[in-house]
């Protein structure tokens, strides 16, 4: 995970330098260790690592209510009361720019490191996106498992007839909820938030008397690949854990897909969705113990997404 972090780092600090000397606005030579003055904003590199500027407080001068602007500031990290330089953005807000747009072009691209995987035991199953190019070019790809990964599906997650487990003095001899973790759009998300939200889960499920298989890595998957997972296992409810499209200074942010034995005509209103999941909005531990009492609605409801919300009212 360091090492992985400490890569995206130097990424981020090599595309913000080549950005700026491109456009005059840096040297050429640039030292471990040394500082840079870009039109009056410090840039100090050490190690690899860059020191960006802070855009949390407003930088605008005339502001007829700034209390008004420090309090939406306070609570979005929507890029306001950033001020300006003529037409044109100020330095520092570009430079902040130009490395949140490197973030999230990184979530995007690189792959959910094989060492984060090995330390969560998450085995990987593929789909028919067998590269990040196919996945981003055909997105229909990603939504369905290849011969291969149905294959590797049934040797790594367990079948009803491997269960027989007696909890509470009850048998239960079928799994009832399987979750898989894709990458999606995001592997920064994944690797921010599986190690909370994924103990979180298991214990709560265990604690609720609930039988959950064995959670999968789907490479390169995305949403509508829990239907292939759920036909193939025969499951009760898919948990699709996976990194949601990265926005500026988002690129961390998970979402929570829920289906309850889904067919090859399920559509998207049978899904039900948690979204936002990441330190910066719903806590990844929340978030599984939301879950969790999600799945005991389904499981007593029998229904997910719209017909979910109904059942409830």
């Amino acid at each position: 995970m360091a090492n992985y972090q400490n890569d995206m780092e130097r990424m981020i600090v090599e595309s913000v330098l080549a950005e700026l000397r491109k456009n005059g606005t840096a040297s050429m030579a640039t030292a471990a260790g040394s500082g840079n003055t870009v039109a009056g904003t410090a840039v100090g590199v050490e190690d690899g690592v860059i020191d960006l500027p802070d855009i949390s407080k407003p930088t605008i001068t005339n502001a007829k209510n700034m209390a008004a602007v420090e309090a939406m500031k306070s609570v979005t990290t929507a890029r306001i009361g950033l001020g300006r330089c003529g037409t044109r953005q100020r330095t520092d807000t570009w430079i902040r720019f130009q490395a949140d747009a490197a973030v999230a072009q990184d979530a995007v691209f690189m792959d959910v490191s094989e060492d984060f995987l090995k330390a969560n035991n998450l085995e990987t199953v593929t789909t028919k996106a067998a590269t990040k190019a196919d996945y981003l070019k055909e997105p229909n790809w990603g939504t369905k498992l290849s011969d291969d990964g149905k294959k590797r599906l049934h040797e790594i997650c367990k079948r009803d007839a491997q269960i027989h487990e007696t909890r509470y003095h009850e048998v239960i001899s079928k799994v009832q909820v399987q979750i898989i973790i894709s990458d999606g759009l995001s592997s920064s998300a994944i690797e921010a938030n599986i190690p909370e939200i994924l103990p979180a889960l298991l214990q709560g499920l265990e604690a609720a008397n609930i039988v959950c298989g064995t959670p999968v890595f789907v490479k390169n998957g995305r949403v509508r690949v829990m239907d292939d997972v759920g036909i193939e296992l025969g499951c009760d409810v898919v948990v699709n854990l996976i990194g949601e499209r990265p926005g500026l200074g988002t690129a961390n942010s998970m979402s929570a897909y829920l289906i309850y034995r889904p067919t090859k005509e399920t559509v998207e209103a049978d899904r039900t969705l948690i979204s936002n999941i990441y330190a910066g909005g719903t806590p990844p531990v929340e978030a599984g113990a939301q879950i969790v009492d999600l799945i005991k609605d389904i499981l007593k409801y029998k229904a997910t997404g719209v017909k979910l919300n109904e059942a409830t009212k």
